[in-house]
């Protein structure tokens, strides 16, 4: 059976008594449906928080969202009471070449069709506020631009992959889309604390430069009321619940190879205030989510996993040992490493394939041994919470240890190269960074007003280089600033290297060719 056909055979629960199992009142309840509902933010955590991460990817997605789906249901299989946290899925992937993100076989988060379309509306409501700023920059210039805007920095964005938007000329100067996970609206609506913080953050985005050379903000155009008003419901964190009937909390969605790549801050507090343990992932690699994780989310957030599961799986082994296992072991070498650098609880989990063999298997394990690293096999897409005791008991058990570790990438203080330098070097273990067109000389510029900003590195999720092609554990390489972003709003400053692009493309076989409808049913959605 495939993915949808298995959660068809689920029996759901009504959202309400999911919603008691966490002491959520159903009066407290805004239901969308049977079983999605927006909850309440509480902001009392206690819980200890658990981060999944994994190698880099093949372009097909390595199971992150499944074994995070998958832990949730065995701890709470075992006896724990958890929740899982994760991000909301974006058209982009759903239509392109990665399908839906709702998890797999009995491992998944449900109604996975509802998720993984249109939900409870938040990418839309995210996606029109973006676009009514763009309008109101407009309208504001059109109507006698009071303002003497010059240059506009804001750009428009849409969430689906469209690469005929990323230059479109409006008649007056060229507009460049980006997909709305990767929009400043996204990033601001995850990382904003309460509504308050989010008024505040959107009146500080930067929407240009006029005349005299003033930076104005979106607070000089008075829109910030209206763009609030249009996220003011979407900003609540969304209830759904798995397979197995525990509770999923679910909200914002920003990529991980171009944003900050995690669920929104409010939707991770309100889980670790509602329950013990809570699992949560971030995009990509660890060199994408993980590291932006640790460093903007729990940076900006006084949040810090007291573990951290790498997810990894022989498929992808093999592929960046170029079909050689032992030879693509050096890439989950890597991101040990680099975990081990932020915390002294790491675990890795090898998310089993059916086609997996006893000897790839025992090579992954002995592997991680001599790595001294503790390794788990999971079966959890093909047989659920079933015989997951250790598993659980060795999470929890993990959890519960004492992390001593604080890792800093770099200082508040550093200039803006020296921080971008030290993510090359100390992160990536790049030799070199060279800046494209004096790149270099407009960063030091900005380093008097954006100093103390937080750097957030957009490249390639299939390579620890910012080279797709790159692959494995390479050394002694060249990364190259191909352009910069900033997002003022949100607190950070993109950079941008290789080939990067924020609006993506589809592919010749997107997985838009496998959807249909059939007696009133979505099918093709993976």
């Amino acid at each position: 059976m495939n993915d949808y056909e298995i959660s068809k055979q689920a029996k759901l629960k009504m959202i309400k008594d999911v919603a008691k199992k966490i002491n959520i009142k159903s009066d407290d309840l805004i239901p969308y449906g049977k079983y999605m509902a927006k909850i309440p933010i509480f902001d009392k955590p206690y819980g200890k928080l658990i981060l999944v991460t994994s190698t880099n990817p093949t372009p097909y997605g390595e199971g992150k969202t499944t074994l995070a789906v998958g832990l949730n249901d065995a701890l709470n299989k075992n006896g724990y009471k958890a929740i899982v946290a994760l991000r909301e899925p974006s058209l982009g992937p759903v239509f392109g070449t990665k399908g839906g993100a709702a998890g797999g076989g009995k491992s998944q988060v449900a109604p996975m069709n509802d998720i993984n379309l249109h939900f409870t509306g938040d990418f839309h409501a995210i996606t029109s506020a973006n676009n009514l700023i763009s309008a109101i920059i407009d309208n504001h210039i059109y109507q006698g631009n009071k303002l003497e805007i010059e240059d506009v920095y804001f750009e428009r964005c849409l969430d689906v992959n469209d690469r005929a938007l990323r230059n479109v000329d409006l008649g007056t100067r060229m507009e460049h889309f980006t997909i709305t996970a990767a929009s400043e609206i996204m990033a601001i609506f995850t990382l904003a604390k309460d509504i308050d913080d989010l008024r505040i953050k959107l009146d500080n985005i930067l929407i240009g430069k006029s005349k005299k050379g003033e930076y104005i903000y979106l607070k000089d155009l008075h829109g910030t009321g209206a763009v609030l008003a249009l996220l003011k419901d979407a900003f609540k964190p969304n209830l759904v619940q798995t397979l197995e009937n525990n509770p999923a909390i679910i909200h914002g969605g920003p990529f991980a190879n171009i944003a900050h790549g995690c669920n929104s801050v409010v939707a991770t507090k309100t889980a670790l205030s509602l329950a013990d343990y809570v699992i949560t992932e971030a995009g990509f690699g660890s060199d994408m989510g993980a590291v932006k994780f640790l460093d903007i989310k729990c940076g900006l957030n006084n949040l810090y996993p007291d573990l951290i599961i790498i997810n990894a799986t022989i498929r992808s082994l093999k592929y960046h040992g170029n079909g050689n296992l032992e030879k693509g072991l050096e890439n989950l070498k890597f991101h040990i490493l680099n975990m081990q650098k932020f915390n002294d609880n790491v675990l890795v989990i090898l998310n089993k394939f059916e086609n997996d063999t006893k000897v790839e298997i025992k090579t992954f394990e002995d592997y991680c041994i001599s790595l001294n690293v503790k390794v788990l096999i999971s079966n959890m897409y093909k047989n659920g919470s079933k015989r997951t005791k250790e598993i659980a008991n060795t999470v929890v058990e993990y959890a519960n240890k004492k992390n001593t570790k604080h890792y800093e990438i770099y200082k508040e203080t550093d200039d803006i190269l020296t921080k971008v330098e030290k993510f090359a070097h100390d992160i990536y273990g790049a030799s070199k960074v060279v800046y494209k067109d004096n790149l270099d000389q407009e960063l030091k510029i900005l380093d008097k007003k954006y100093q103390r900003y937080k750097i957030c590195i957009s490249k390639t999720p299939a390579s620890i280089t910012d080279n797709k092609d790159i692959l494995g554990y390479p050394k002694d390489f060249t990364m190259t600033v191909t352009g910069y972003k900033i997002n003022n709003g949100a607190g950070f400053i993109t950079i941008l290297m290789g080939g990067v692009v924020r609006m993506p493309g589809l592919s010749k076989n997107a997985n838009y060719l496998n959807i249909d409808i059939k007696d009133d049913e979505i099918l093709g959605i993976f």
